[in-house]
């Protein structure tokens, strides 16, 4: 990789970057990011853009930008609007971040972005890729963006065998970015990476003859591509069992919690959850599950636990369906959840104990102003499809 790189002339570096840049001058995409060199705007683009495709963001930036339309904006913003902003994007900690930023912004730099990479990455939950995207994007400095799509570009550029999944490989990467990145236009530069990674030089189906750069690609030239980039695999997501509640009462409310202000899903509100540990051997199933053959007897201990637990901790005591309505799975970036949802339904009016302070009955007419997780998302519309009110 290192003597290949070394091969290259500052002409040929050159030819490289005129060839790249004339085909993003005509290819990039139209997107609502790229109107202007605003920093602001290409700041939370990038965050959303982590974890998530773009035609998924677009919408989601537009109703964000429309909402916070400035750092100071953002820094102001309430928690709860702010999240639900972001419901249905995930990985919440990016918008938590965002606005943590946003306060440092505001408190340290009067309000505006710095524009020294080195106080960029300062700033809470920005990291090397979208330092060097800010930088390159709003301050035309000449700073790579090195993320998923442009390791696999260039490392089959180059034929790197580096291994991406590995954090001390990126130092490779971001060396041979510095290197070839075109000091006039790095901004553009960094983009016709993203760009060319999300279009053409694709994980599994690369188009390369089609390719702009596919003349200067050492692994076109041999036939290799597929063997690039090399990742290890990471490892298995942890699988988590939970009984979830979905509980009614007599005005048409459901039973809500909010979840602590720290650890995953911070401040959201779901129906309530109940861990419980698989008893059978074997099974990636909930106990009570839907398509796992129990034995009638665990199935009564585990309606006999859920009633238990939201006696004790909700002083409601529901008529329940016997066997949990649908099993929902939701993958974290490190926990696999499998919940088997159970239904109850208040058959007199005995809600009137005092609910714990984190707890409210809300009508489905009121849900659009709380927050909900993917989990919490799917669990409602199994619902909406099997009761159909």
């Amino acid at each position: 990789m290192t003597n290949e790189l070394n091969n290259w002339s500052k002409t040929k570096i050159k030819d490289f970057q005129a060839t790249f840049l004339s085909w993003y001058d005509l290819e990039k995409r139209t997107l609502p990011w790229r109107e202007n060199n605003d920093p602001y705007r290409i700041w939370v683009s990038e965050i959303m853009l982590q974890q998530t495709r773009v035609d998924t963001v677009i919408p989601y930036y537009l109703n964000f930008m429309n909402l916070f339309p400035t750092i100071q904006d953002l820094a102001d913003a309430d928690e709860d609007v702010l999240l639900k902003a972001w419901e249905g994007l995930g990985y919440y900690s990016r918008v938590r971040n965002l606005q943590k930023a946003a306060i440092q912004i505001v408190t340290e730099f009067n309000g505006e972005m710095p524009k020294d990479p080195a106080l960029i990455a300062t700033l809470k939950g920005i990291g090397p890729y979208t330092t060097g995207a800010i930088s390159s994007m709003a301050f035309q400095l000449p700073i790579p963006a090195v993320d998923g799509n442009v390791m696999r570009v260039v490392s089959r550029l180059f034929e790197i065998s580096e291994d991406i999944a590995k954090p001390a490989s990126r130092k490779t990467f971001e060396k041979i970015m510095t290197d070839i990145i075109d000091p006039h236009k790095p901004g553009d530069f960094n983009q016709a990476m993203m760009d060319l990674g999300s279009s053409t030089c694709t994980p599994t189906t690369p188009t390369c003859n089609l390719c702009p750069i596919n003349e200067f690609c050492q692994s076109f030239e041999k036939g290799t591509m597929l063997q690039y980039p090399v990742k290890s695999k990471k490892k298995k997501a942890k699988p988590v069992y939970y009984i979830g509640a979905i509980i009614k009462n007599n005005r048409g409310e459901f039973l809500l919690e909010k979840r602590e202000e720290k650890g995953l899903l911070a401040n959201m509100w779901t129906f309530p959850l109940v861990e419980e540990e698989p008893i059978i051997e074997n099974t990636l199933l909930p106990l009570g599950g839907l398509t796992s053959k129990q034995p009638e007897d665990i199935e009564k201990q585990t309606l006999e636990n859920l009633t238990k637990e939201i006696k004790e901790n909700y002083q409601v005591e529901p008529v329940w369906l016997k066997k949990p309505f649908v099993e929902v799975k939701h993958i974290f970036s490190h926990l696999k959840w499998f919940i088997a949802v159970y239904f109850g339904q208040l058959i007199e009016d005995n809600d009137h104990e005092e609910l714990p302070k984190n707890c409210k009955w809300v009508h489905p007419s009121e849900f659009d102003q709380y927050t909900f997780p993917g989990p919490q998302q799917k669990m409602w519309q199994a619902y909406l499809t099997k009761f159909k009110d």
